[in-house]
């Protein structure tokens, strides 16, 4: 057998090779054989993985500083791991989402479900910002950077290293401009017949959330007319689009004076006018208070930040969504609807559901009304699944009628 060009990496005895060859994306560190060697091995390196039995599995990019310490990029092990094999992932990528889009706006690379471990890509138009959450991705970011303004013809690609995932890899959180320019200002974003504004060098993430547009479009349905409350609404995502179909008027509150410039900017740009407001605060304080103020609302929408990141915060968690839920569910006015929406990893859509319910049961209990929900959803389909990995399905939304 010819030697392997790459270090060698195993599986524990105990470990089944099952599931890498299923399509597990991960291996972590305790299912492998960590001695002084692997250790040693440069974060971002491509490996072989083997088996316990000496048999190759896969092409991983490790990093010893990590609980995930072996990303599969391909079981084929005869593969090279270069700018052309990053082309054609590209390729592959882009190919579903022209099917699906009209405009380029959206997620271009949903990390391992478009086969790129720990890499997220979102395109507005010309430019693209690249979140390299993965040492590999960071040794390899040239190469992906020029890989990218090939395939898509986007002049401006930008590094964005915002976020915990870097930090738990042991990467740093210096962005910059990798090919091109960044905007001098926010970018305007088509999305729902609404427009948003996105800054792609200082607000959150890579500037605006593609994931919510199914459900910013849902909601949107239930808004013709309607008096609409966004909470947690960031630049506008569920209340721009509600006025773009018809809403009455519509109230974005979020904590970030920034996002709820941007919200404005967006409802200026598309001509609202008074009808769309901001209000900032804590959330939790602003709902108390309009509950005080006998405020209400035909649409109430909350889509909070991750209460529940990981399986220590579960708990905490759960109880936020709850508390989210007995607060907003008296703003509903009868036959109103109520949309809770969770990015969180750790709970599942069954433990966000219940804590939901227990939330709106809480904040009903004397009015002697009941919700139906009429409608969950997830993340849209430039944020696809991976089979073998539950938190690539992250996204949660529940719909119901009170």
């Amino acid at each position: 057998m010819t030697p392997s060009p790459f270090p060698v990496i195993r599986l524990k005895p105990k470990t089944s090779p099952k599931a890498v060859r299923f399509g597990a994306p991960w291996v972590y560190d305790n299912e492998l054989v960590t001695d002084r060697r692997t250790k040693a091995i440069a974060p971002g390196t491509i490996a072989l993985l083997e088996d316990a039995e000496r048999a190759p599995l896969a092409l991983v990019a490790v990093n010893p500083a990590s609980r995930i310490m072996a990303r599969v990029l391909d079981l084929d092990t005869s593969a090279t791991i270069d700018r052309a094999w990053l082309t054609a992932r590209l390729t592959r990528a882009l190919a579903l989402r022209t099917r699906l889009y009209d405009a380029p706006y959206y997620r271009l690379i949903h990390a391992e479900a478009d086969g790129l471990p720990g890499v997220v890509i979102d395109r507005f138009g010309d430019t693209c910002v690249i979140q390299p959450n993965a040492a590999w991705a960071e040794v390899m970011l040239d190469d992906l950077a020029a890989a990218t303004a090939e395939v898509t013809g986007a002049r401006n690609i930008l590094k964005n290293a915002s976020g915990r995932a870097r930090g738990l890899e042991g990467l740093d959180d210096a962005s910059s401009v990798l090919i091109g320019a960044a905007p001098d200002a926010p970018v305007q974003v088509p999305m729902n017949g609404a427009t948003y504004l996105a800054d792609l060098t200082g607000g959150q993430k890579t500037g605006l959330f593609f994931d919510q547009r199914p459900n910013h479009a849902f909601a949107a349905r239930l808004s013709q007319g309607a008096r609409v409350l966004d909470v947690f609404s960031h630049v506008g995502g569920f209340s721009l689009a509600a006025m773009a179909a018809g809403a009455a008027s519509a109230l974005a509150v979020d904590g970030s004076e920034p996002a709820l410039a941007l919200a404005q900017g967006g409802a200026d740009a598309m001509g609202l006018g008074e009808a769309f407001q901001t209000r900032r605060g804590d959330a939790f304080d602003v709902l108390t208070a309009l509950g005080q103020e006998g405020a209400q609302f035909d649409v109430v929408i909350c889509d909070p930040p991750a209460f529940a990141p990981s399986k220590k915060a579960l708990e905490a968690g759960l109880r936020a969504y709850e508390r989210t839920a007995r607060l907003a569910a008296p703003l509903v006015a009868q036959g109103g609807y109520l949309g809770l929406c969770s990015c969180s990893h750790a709970a599942d859509i069954d433990a966000f559901r219940r804590a939901s319910l227990r939330g709106i049961g809480r904040g009903l209990h004397e009015t002697g009304r009941s919700p139906q929900l009429i409608h969950t959803g997830g993340a849209g389909p430039d944020h696809p699944m991976h089979p073998q990995l539950a938190e690539s399905g992250y996204l949660k939304a529940l719909f119901f009628r009170l």
